[in-house]
């Protein structure tokens, strides 16, 4: 199954947020040294990976407080492991800023990203914090879908 440019930049949106989350440094420098290494963003969608990585920069400090908010049984700075942390701010953000991709998606690619790298049943959680931000920032998407 060949996989789509969208979700090998997702790939790689969660990769150099991992990367900046272990090794705090400016978004510029992490998103050079991913355009400029050809094997990473190979087949991926580069613009669309620039969007996201840029806009998740841009809005932690907005996302990461809508997040916790929802990780009732968690801390989100203490007990949300680094890779569920990285797919949950680049999910939030489209949810947020991407209304042109349906919430659906969204937390699909997220919970296929948590299959791919996270913990063993990581992606119920994903799943669970995505939900509720879908429901309050695509509470109209959501009726319309009959949700």
């Amino acid at each position: 199954m060949k996989i789509s440019r969208r979700r090998l930049a997702r790939q790689a949106a969660v990769q150099a947020l991992y990367q900046w989350q272990m090794n705090p440094g400016h978004c510029a420098e992490i998103e050079l040294q991913f355009t400029s290494d050809p094997e990473r963003l190979q087949g991926a969608d580069v613009a669309f990976f620039k969007s996201l990585w840029q806009g998740v920069c841009a809005a932690t400090s907005e996302l990461d407080p809508a997040i916790a908010e929802e990780v009732q049984d968690r801390r989100w700075a203490d007990e949300v492991s680094e890779v569920e942390r990285a797919i949950l701010r680049l999910a939030a953000y489209e949810l947020r800023d991407y209304p042109q991709t349906p919430y659906r998606v969204i937390i699909n690619e997220a919970i296929e990203l948590d299959k791919d790298f996270g913990g063993e049943q990581g992606h119920r959680f994903v799943n669970a914090v995505l939900d509720k931000l879908a429901q309050k920032w695509r509470a109209a998407e959501m009726l319309q879908a009959g949700r």
